[in-house]
């Protein structure tokens, strides 16, 4: 299966550099609409892989890794303040005044942000299985929500694995991978999110997840704002869409995103597209061929300008 992303970006950015994979027409590609790809939590960006196939030359697909993922390692602070800033400087980078804007799961919540910080910015933007205010319960200590909401995701930035194989091992048992399919994609996504082979205190050859443990719980904070939420939320102009997932982030028989809090954006937000992928999670709405290819589908609804 062909790699979409046929070259890369590092922007400089406040803190350091960020890497951003590039797909679909070269920057500065004339008539050719810009998409803003924003990952999850602890993801990276070849989470996109899939999409960015779909969609192939009808755009350019500037797919960052975030602060503290991937090959953007090392550069808080962190939040969804400073991920605006970044995508900023992406656009500013290579030279476009105004970019759709997608994001999954957590990247949802950079979306909104991102309306309602430059709006002059956005010439569209999709919240993919994100971005909507979840409920929060009160006194909650936002660590250990996190740990509830993400298990083993989360958990395993705290771990080492003795080879690339076990740490494949590792995710191929995670509820939400389990049931497959382990794709060339889904792959590619796992090898991507493992750093380089470390000297365990024995002289082993060691492996772990070069996700920033601090990075995510610093978003996490951010994120788990309702209040902060709703405001960003409220920014969101058309043309602006959302698609979701029937099951979680442990393939749970329920969404990530409850029906309630989906209708009630509905009745805040008329003019935001909603549509549910049936037989998917919250990993494979973007990892799997057939739900990305809807998605990739509502990024050209909305480079159209929102018709059908």
């Amino acid at each position: 299966m062909a790699q979409p992303f046929h070259s890369s970006l590092a922007v400089p950015v406040s803190g350091g550099s960020l890497h951003v994979g590039v797909a679909g027409a070269p920057p500065g590609t004339a008539g050719v609409p810009v998409v803003l790809a924003v990952h999850g939590i602890t993801g990276s960006h070849p989470t996109w892989a899939p999409v960015a196939r779909h969609l192939g030359d009808s755009v350019t697909l500037l797919a960052p890794d975030l602060r503290g993922r991937g090959q953007s390692v090392g550069c808080g602070p962190y939040g969804m303040a400073a991920h605006v800033g970044d995508l900023v400087a992406v656009l500013d980078h290579v030279g476009c005044d105004r970019a759709i804007v997608a994001g999954h799961s957590m990247g949802g919540f950079v979306v909104t942000r991102f309306a309602a910080d430059v709006p002059e910015r956005m010439a569209g933007g999709l919240l993919v299985d994100g971005g909507l205010p979840l409920p929060v319960p009160p006194d909650v200590d936002p660590d250990v929500l996190l740990a509830l909401v993400l298990g083993p995701s989360l958990a395993r930035l705290q771990m080492t694995f003795p080879s690339v194989e076990a740490y494949r091992d590792f995710w191929r048992a995670h509820p939400a991978f389990a049931p497959g399919p382990v794709t060339d994609d889904v792959l590619g996504f796992i090898d991507y999110d493992l750093g380089p082979p470390e000297t365990g205190p024995d002289g082993e050859t060691l492996y772990r997840s070069r996700v920033s443990e601090e990075a995510v719980r610093g978003d996490g904070r951010d994120l788990l704002d309702a209040e902060a939420a709703i405001k960003a939320l409220q920014a969101l102009e058309p043309p602006c869409a959302f698609v979701s997932a029937p099951r979680g982030l442990q393939n749970e028989d329920r969404p990530l995103i409850p029906a309630e809090v989906i209708a009630d954006a509905r009745v805040s937000l008329p003019h935001l597209a909603v549509t549910g992928i049936p037989d998917t999670n919250h990993y494979f709405i973007l990892l799997d061929e057939r739900p990305a290819g809807v998605v990739a589908e509502e990024i050209r609804r909305l480079a159209a300008g929102g018709s059908s």
